[in-house]
């Protein structure tokens, strides 16, 4: 299986945060979700993938293609999707796509007529005057109209009302087919858990985890229990242990049940519930 995207041994180095050698990869034809709190390193990385910032060591390969010595090549086939738009704030949506149909050998304006038809964008109306949800979707009708195979989208469903979020996954859904790939950093992980396929989740510049979402949620349980169960030697095993005056709540890996003793509750646990186990550790930001 051929990967959309490969990452090996990327680094980065500021002067508080250090990007440290991370690797994963997404298989072709599949949505990944990038995944860690605030500061972890994912608009970091996005940034490096983006040839936006310099690394400090490390290879990207994107579609097949090394990111540095194919970085012209490279972005006829990647759409990109920020938080913020990046189009000129007087431009009509008519001029946003007059102004970068010349960029892209496979620019396709009846596409981007019919997507702006779909997504109800008005041709006339300036950037400035659209709801954050149609700038979004005009930043989309935009990636999806040169033929791009992968999508690059770095939390565009921020701020969105919940209807707004719904049509825009309807979209990514839509979109995806076995040439086409999405990687999707977002701090909504209920919307992973409706799309995604893959999950790399991120943590102080480390890679957590990068595999399927269902080896994620399978490799873990929360536990529960009473003040007294909290016992050695499983209390070191616990992931982001909380306490309180009813008892203890955390997360274990799933191999560690058999230990355990039958007063513990478990549960399948949420990519949030995870998430916020592992911001707990030492060493971990917040």
């Amino acid at each position: 299986m051929n990967n959309a995207i490969e990452v090996k041994n990327l680094r980065k180095e500021y002067q508080d945060f250090t990007l440290n050698d991370i690797s994963f990869s997404l298989p072709t034809g599949y949505i990944m979700g990038f995944v860690g709190q605030n500061g972890a390193g994912k608009t970091t990385t996005i940034r490096l993938m983006l040839n936006m910032t310099d690394r400090a060591g490390g290879e990207i390969s994107l579609l097949g293609m090394d990111n540095l010595r194919d970085e012209q090549r490279i972005k006829q086939y990647v759409g990109v999707v920020m938080d913020e738009i990046y189009f000129v704030n007087n431009w009509s949506v008519r001029e946003v796509e007059q102004a970068l149909k010349p960029f892209y050998v496979n620019w396709n304006s009846a596409l981007f007529s019919q997507y702006a038809q779909q997504f109800r964008l008005p041709l006339d109306k300036k950037v400035k005057d659209l709801s954050r949800g149609m700038r979004m979707k005009l930043m989309l009708a935009v990636a999806l109209s040169h033929e791009a195979k992968l999508l690059i989208l770095d939390e565009p469903t921020s701020g969105l009302d919940p209807v707004a979020r719904d049509e825009l996954l309807q979209i990514l859904r839509d979109y995806i087919d076995e040439e086409k790939s999405i990687l999707l950093s977002t701090h909504d992980t209920t919307d992973l858990e409706r799309i995604a396929d893959y999950i790399t989740l991120i943590d102080n510049g480390n890679i957590f985890y990068s595999g399927t979402k269902d080896d994620l949620i399978d490799s873990y349980r929360i536990i529960k229990g009473g003040s007294n169960d909290l016992l050695d030697p499983f209390r070191e095993k616990i992931i982001g242990l909380t306490k309180n005056n009813t008892g203890f709540f955390g997360l274990i890996r799933a191999s560690y049940r058999k230990y355990l003793p039958e007063e513990i509750v478990t549960e399948r646990p949420s990519i949030d519930e995870i998430l916020v186990a592992i911001s707990k550790r030492e060493g971990s930001h917040g």
